[in-house]
């Protein structure tokens, strides 16, 4: 399993320190901690991912 290459800062992150990275993916997207990128990632399905997002956008998470 090869990690994304496209790694950006989450626009939900705003300008704090501690963020999170995400890469888009064929069929998701992963998602990685900003401060120690080493440790892996985690990968979404895209109907996962668009879900976490609806949530998120709907200020219950």
């Amino acid at each position: 399993m090869h990690s994304p290459q496209n790694w950006r800062k989450s626009s939900y992150s705003g300008d704090r320190n501690n963020c999170v990275e995400v890469a888009d993916l064929p069929s998701g997207t992963a998602v990685r901690d900003s401060q120690n990128p080493g440790a892996g990632h985690l990968r979404f399905a895209a109907d996962e991912w668009s879900a976490f997002l609806r949530e998120v956008k709907a200020e219950r998470l």
